[in-house]
């Protein structure tokens, strides 16, 4: 059953609307500005002056009165309040009556809703506009990030059956480090330090998961490992990464094309750019398609230490994935793909979001090589039944890199021993 907020906006969505407008005619003519008290005593005249202030009780006046002054005191209407809220994670509306936000780990649903369709899409358009996007019939979905750093997703009604769509996610203006997803459980200190030892040492990381799993803040946390004297380049869809404590970096977007269908700049070409750039590291937000080729190629070519994510459910369902994504744009041989997968990449990280919504690392595996059937895998940390991430006590095989970098003697894990299987 809708609740009344919902309800009483749904049943006198149109009325509200026409207010509205009028009232934004009254705002942009007026001068000076007026202040938030003048334009609540606006709302109040104009609510009471209708024909609908006849026919609605005390608790439907309120509802319609704060609704109409939401509207107009702020540039984002009625999703201004849940932006401003720290503890909101995601927002998610499903058509003008539908409101969602992911707060402590749950789903919530908001009391509240859009007075119709065209209100939704309008403001879906001007998140687009914000970041000089364009959205309409013939371009109908927009993925950008705002100038806050929110990532918006927008989608007009005409692909989506019940109503506009938007998804706006949350990060935070500081960086989350590896000591917090500790302290939540996200992972064991034992493993966080031994992922920490192969970061510094140079080992190409692989992190995989479902949606809204952590993936980039996972990746993150890990950058914060990176030394601050390497030249690092990020190249991400939307940007979304913050890495503070490097000083020489640089930062790629992928540009989508304008309304005819020029302009776009891919992620396969920012990764080809960046070969050009002397970069010591390569950090690929997620890869989605065809630039996983120039991504593979780009960590089979002395990139030691690159990073970047994917959506799969475990290790084993990742590696499939990039097999598919690497031969939906190229001839060569199952066999060969798999060679330079695994020539590519030495560790993977798989996370999930659980049923109670913690984001969890579930299992971390080296990669070891591929041998001419299948890939194979040295799982250093699994998650028992109890979903507790434990040490497998196998011992990391290709420690070359560790040894030369010095780090060995730094771990306190029990997933890396030395070749006798002794704790270095």
């Amino acid at each position: 059953m809708k609740t009344t907020r919902t309800a009483t906006i749904e049943k006198y969505g149109p009325e509200i609307e026409l207010m509205v407008r009028h009232a934004r005619k009254w705002l942009s003519e007026a001068d000076p500005s007026p202040s938030e008290e003048e334009i609540l005593c606006k709302c109040e005249d104009m609510f009471f002056g209708s024909d609908v202030s006849r026919s609605t009780g005390p608790g439907e006046t309120v509802i319609i009165i704060d609704s109409m002054n939401r509207r107009l005191s702020s540039r984002y209407g009625i999703l201004t309040e849940l932006l401003d809220d720290p503890s909101i994670n995601e927002i998610m509306v499903n058509g003008p009556g539908s409101i969602y936000v992911e707060k402590e780990r749950k789903l919530i649903r908001v009391d509240d809703a859009f007075t119709s369709c065209t209100e939704l899409e309008e403001l879906i358009r001007m998140f687009a506009s914000d970041v000089h996007r364009e959205i309409n019939e013939a371009n109908p979905i927009v993925d950008a990030r705002l100038p806050s750093g929110y990532r918006v997703n927008g989608v007009l009604k005409n692909v989506a059956l019940n109503g506009p769509i938007l998804t706006i996610r949350k990060f935070r203006e500081k960086e989350i480090e590896m000591d917090e997803l500790v302290s939540c459980s996200s992972i064991t200190r034992e493993c966080a330090d031994d992922l920490a030892a192969l970061v510094k040492s140079g080992y190409n990381i692989f992190i995989s998961g479902g949606t809204s799993s952590g993936k980039t803040t996972f990746l993150n946390a890990l950058t914060e490992y990176i030394g601050p004297q390497e030249r690092v380049i990020t190249i991400e869809d939307s940007a979304e990464l913050v890495i503070s404590h490097i000083e020489n970096k640089v930062q790629l977007e992928c540009r989508a094309a304008n309304s005819i269908g020029k302009g776009e700049v891919s992620m396969t070409h920012l990764i080809r750019t960046s070969l050009r750039m002397r970069p010591d590291r390569i950090i690929v937000g997620e890869v989605r398609g065809k630039e996983v080729i120039d991504m593979i190629q780009a960590m089979n070519t002395g990139h030691d230490g690159s990073m970047s994510t994917g959506h799969g459910n475990s290790i084993k369902g990742m590696l499939n994935r990039l097999e598919t994504m690497y031969l939906s744009d190229s001839q060569v041989s199952l066999s060969s793909v798999r060679n330079q997968i695994a020539n590519a990449i030495d560790i993977f990280v798989h996370l999930r979001r659980d049923a109670k919504g913690r984001r969890r690392v579930m299992e971390v595996a080296e990669m070891t090589g591929f041998d001419g059937n299948e890939y194979k895998l040295n799982y250093l940390y699994k998650t028992g039944a109890d979903e507790a991430l434990m040490p497998t006590g196998n011992g990391l095989l290709d420690r070359e890199r560790l040894i030369r970098s010095g780090c060995g003697c730094m771990l306190t894990g029990a997933a890396i021993t030395d070749a006798e299987g002794i704790r270095a």
